[in-house]
């Protein structure tokens, strides 16, 4: 029962959240093999009509629990319940392509674009990344694909199996009463906390000799020079410039719409003039068009933030904080209106925790920035702007938010009902997914490794 207050337990097992909603557990989550020098021979476990389960698939699964075990031991049959999960997520695919569920590419490429920006962000920097895997951006992102839109349509399929369901207070307080007071978990000190991100903003002076300077880029590939070689030399953009700035195929709405609309104003091998997007300033060459898809090449020059820019950003941050302070709007609104952090402004600002989504963040795993900085806080107050570098790297002001301070305790239903409730509607969710799949496992063939014969769940399907 204790297990169930895992809120990223089995539903988000369930709905590919080790891989998709709950990023936490390092690397190996990017779904991508890292080329080694000797492979361990790899084996088909699972068959189910077309889909199959491969031993690699739950040994990968298993060792991301062990390592949010942090040294814990694991439930025994923990093996089976990863592999029922793997199953059932197999079947979801299976219906889902019966019933003709598909999810649009404008949301598998967002989800891989999230994805990756979270994998830059732990590593340190796209190049960082490269090297670890020995590809392109472009190409990690392309072998990610499939298996992005497969946990994409296994979230829909498991949101209308389950999306519906709700638990009452009353539920809440009978899943509390059902678990063995010796079972209760122990929380140590969690804090929550909220910001409000302000980027430093490019300056005109810096825009103009960013521009400047692709424009003596772009004379001299007028005047014969090579575009690959100048791309090599000049573009920086990690993901092209070591093959000469060039992009691959894409279809329509693929790229950024400033980039998209002046490629396809250009004929083969013509040049554009400079354009501007949330990436910096493009020179884009068009090099061919197949069908509905076109490829490029591009020399991006970025230009530089200066301290100017960031003392704006706190000059914002300060007119922000000062409304806060005298109740005209709440830091919730504040962050949804003004933070130019995407990870936070739509949760009201708040971090969230990696390991389960919540919003409390225990205190001996916190930032060591944040840490710091909120330890002689009061709750309800909020920091003046602070100098902040992102995980990728760009210059910003920040202002941070105590919104409590929670010592450590035993779990209870006042001070943790958001979690009990999240538990208790994990278990009632996970009870409408068995139902679904007893119902739904007589449609399909499945054949199991004899290996596996043991699982509980399984000997009911065969």
């Amino acid at each position: 029962m204790t297990q169930l207050f895992r809120t990223a337990a089995r539903v988000a097992l369930l709905s590919g959240g080790l891989l998709v909603g709950a990023v936490s557990t390092g690397l190996a989550q990017l779904g991508v093999a890292r080329p080694v020098g000797r492979q361990t021979v790899d084996a088909i476990i699972v068959k189910l009509d077309n889909q199959i389960v491969l031993r690699s698939d739950l040994e990968n699964i298993y060792q991301q629990e062990l390592s949010r075990a942090e040294g814990k031991p694991l439930p025994p049959n923990v093996k089976c319940q990863i592999l029922e999960s793997i199953v059932l997520n197999k079947l979801m695919l299976a219906k889902a392509e019966v019933d003709s569920v598909v999810v649009e590419d404008d949301q598998v490429r967002g989800e891989l674009d999230r994805r990756m920006a979270y994998f830059v962000q732990q590593i340190g920097s796209e190049q960082k990344l490269e090297e670890y895997y020995k590809k392109p951006i472009k190409q990690l992102k392309d072998d990610l694909r499939p298996q992005v839109k497969e946990q994409l349509i296994q979230q829909k399929m498991q949101e209308e199996i389950a999306g519906k369901v709700t638990v009452t207070p009353r539920e809440v307080k009978q899943f509390f009463n059902r678990i063995p007071k010796d079972s209760l978990p122990y929380y140590s000190t969690e804090v929550e906390v909220g910001q409000i991100i302000k980027f430093a903003q490019v300056n005109q002076k810096a825009k103009q000799e960013t521009q400047a300077k692709l424009n003596e880029i772009r004379a001299r590939i007028i005047a014969g020079e090579d575009f690959e070689k100048l791309a090599k030399e000049f573009s920086q953009d990690p993901g092209s410039a070591a093959q000469g700035g060039y992009l691959g195929f894409f279809k329509r709405r693929e790229l950024v719409p400033e980039y998209e609309a002046a490629a396809l104003r250009l004929e083969p091998g013509q040049l554009s003039p400079i354009v501007e997007s949330q990436f910096g300033f493009h020179l884009i060459q068009l090099i061919e068009r197949k069908g509905e898809t076109f490829s490029t090449r591009h020399i991006l020059l970025k230009p530089a933030t200066g301290t100017s820019d960031v003392s704006e950003a706190a000059v914002q941050l300060s007119k922000i904080r000062k409304r806060i302070l005298a109740d005209s709007i709440t830091f919730a609104k504040a962050a949804k209106d003004f933070s130019d952090d995407k990870n936070t402004s739509g949760n009201g600002g708040l971090i969230q925790n990696p390991q389960d989504r919540s919003n409390y963040l225990p205190l001996d795993k916190i930032d060591p920035a944040i840490f710091f900085t909120i330890d002689t806080m009061k709750v309800g107050s909020i920091t003046p702007p602070m100098p902040y570098r992102t995980d990728d790297g760009k210059d910003a002001m920040r202002i941070l938010w105590l919104k409590s301070n929670n010592p450590p305790h035993q779990a209870n239903l006042q001070d943790d009902y958001q979690k009990i409730a999240a538990a208790a509607l994990n278990e009632k969710k996970n009870k409408a997914l068995d139902e679904w799949f007893k119902k739904n496992r007589g449609d399909v063939y499945i054949e199991v490794d004899p290996q596996y014969a043991d699982c509980k769940l399984l000997n009911a399907v065969n």
